[in-house]
């Protein structure tokens, strides 16, 4: 009999996504629960990018445009890309699956750190290719181990910086150094989600990289600075060519309209971006010296989140803390069961979780 499914589906674990929150507190019986475990920004969407949906509500029966023209135009004039080396997607994990569908045959290698963003592996796995994981140096993503783990079948890899679950960021030099050596007909993807928390002018930034390496994609996210994490909108920067050809693959309305005009909007909240900004900046500043209070180590990072290694392992501090209405994440699935990862929140939500931890911890 044949096999239902491609090869490597069964073994994959689905996406655990978290109950609403309404349902966990009626299922614990508490109220007021605070969430800093998906890296979301506090303070709520861009107000810019509000208005821009109420203004396109009564326009819902028409499509969206397939072309995403005026985000592109926004992202012309703020990037100085050319808006056919731009393409816009339903969040940046669409676009990863894009460059897969568009790039990788089956039986063909993608490598990537690990820990890493665990969707690349779901998506490699569920589109017939093979993932190789290297594994990180003191929580560092190894360019040199990468550069090994490359082989004739390797045609995608993929680099988170800075990267997720860690923080830690490379730097203009290491990925210089890494692409300069890569073979010239591997796929690089760079995902910088978090790449506008970045406080380090070290860092590498994928813009500056594009016009030396043909087949560099740059994938960025409205997400986590701008607020739209609930409509699912993502952009990548990469040559004309790579564009063209993940545009043969891509749906045509791909991003719905109230995602682009919420994009384009957000763009120019300069004040929001601002605000988020210095939130997160002290935010860090404050949790980073309660922690040390506190006696426990922490990665610093270079976005808006960061780890906290745990006595008695991070599933226990876990649950000990969602019983009492702060939800974190556990950091297991990603192989550091020793950590929890957090964001920033509001003043009032870092100040719970400082309490809340450490009555779980019995430092109270």
């Amino acid at each position: 009999m044949k096999n239902l499914t491609r090869d490597g589906v069964e073994k994959l674990i689905p996406y655990p996504p978290g109950k609403p929150i309404e349902e966990l507190e009626r299922e614990l019986g508490i109220r007021g629960t605070i969430k800093l475990a998906s890296n979301e920004n506090p303070l709520g969407p861009s107000p810019l990018a509000v208005r821009a949906i109420m203004d396109k509500v009564n326009t819902l029966h028409r499509y969206p445009d397939g072309s995403g023209y005026y985000l592109k135009e926004k992202l012309n004039e703020l990037y100085g890309v050319p808006l056919d080396q731009i393409i816009i997607g339903n969040g940046s994990n669409e676009l990863i699956e894009l460059i897969v569908r568009t790039f990788l045959s089956p039986g063909e290698h993608v490598v990537q750190a690990f820990p890493g963003y665990l969707m690349y592996e779901k998506i490699v796995t569920g589109a017939g290719g093979q993932m190789t994981f290297v594994s990180l140096s003191n929580l560092k993503i190894d360019l040199k181990k990468i550069g090994k783990s490359i082989t004739n079948k390797t045609k995608i890899v993929i680099i988170c910086n800075p990267n997720n679950p860690t923080g830690l960021a490379l730097s203009k030099e290491e990925m210089r150094g890494f692409l300069k050596d890569l073979p010239k007909d591997v796929i690089v993807t760079i995902d910088e989600a978090y790449i506008e928390f970045v406080s380090d002018d070290k860092v590498a930034n994928g813009l500056e990289l594009l016009k030396d390496h043909p087949l560099l994609i740059v994938l960025r996210t409205f997400s986590k600075l701008y607020g739209l994490a609930g409509l699912r909108i993502g952009y990548g920067f990469a040559t004309k060519q790579v564009v063209d050809y993940m545009n043969r693959v891509r749906q045509p309305f791909n991003v719905n309209s109230l995602a682009q005009v919420a994009a384009t909007a957000a763009l120019d909240d300069t004040g929001f971006v601002s605000q988020t900004k210095k939130l997160v900046r002290d935010g860090l500043g404050f949790l980073y010296k309660k922690i040390d209070e506190i006696g426990l180590e922490y990665i610093p990072t270079q976005t808006n989140f960061f780890l906290i290694k745990v006595p008695g392992g991070s599933k226990k501090v876990y649950e000990g803390m969602l019983r009492q209405g702060v939800i974190i994440r556990s950091m297991e699935s990603y192989g550091l069961p020793d950590y929890i990862r957090i964001n920033v929140g509001l003043q009032e939500e870092n100040e719970r979780f400082v309490k809340t931890l450490k009555k779980v911890l019995g430092h109270e």
